[in-house]
């Protein structure tokens, strides 16, 4: 059975140079397309997997690779480091249509068995992907936006 994937939800960075200031600032947007709760998503992962997905994507780069602690998770969630643990692990257990959206590789520090951090990965099944920012593939809507994963 092919079944055509469709953006449900995207990420988009979007650079600023300040000509008065000198200074360089990227800002990242989170866009939830109608499609995302049309084909049930939202609704399957419940609230709270969404909201921690959404916090994930926002620390992520153009291959889907994050490295937050989960004291940053937990500030950007609103909640106490203990409950973004238990959502993240919440999140890394969900599947949609039988796939992870996320997963999460611990890093062990050099010869030592002690975990130095853990690099998330948001995969192309979530519809989340970082755009790039090309004005055609923005305007164009979701049938013609062209997501980059790996680029330089």
């Amino acid at each position: 059975m092919s079944e055509v994937e469709q953006n449900l939800v995207s990420v988009e960075t979007q650079s600023e140079y300040s000509v008065t200031t000198g200074r360089r600032e990227t800002r990242i947007f989170v866009k939830m397309y109608v499609e995302a709760a049309n084909s049930g998503l939202i609704a399957d992962m419940g609230a709270e997997r969404w909201q921690t997905l959404c916090v994930l994507a926002s620390f992520m780069d153009a291959n889907g690779d994050c490295y937050p602690s989960q004291e940053h998770i937990a500030a950007r969630l609103g909640v106490s480091r203990q409950a973004a643990g238990k959502r993240i692990k919440s999140l890394l257990a969900y599947r949609w249509r039988g796939r992870p959206l996320v997963v999460a590789t611990k890093a062990r520090a050099d010869g030592t068995q002690r975990f130095e951090n853990t690099r998330y990965t948001v995969l192309p099944v979530s519809q989340l992907a970082i755009f790039d920012g090309e004005a055609g593939s923005m305007s164009a809507g979701a049938d013609t936006a062209r997501p980059v994963y790996g680029s330089t």
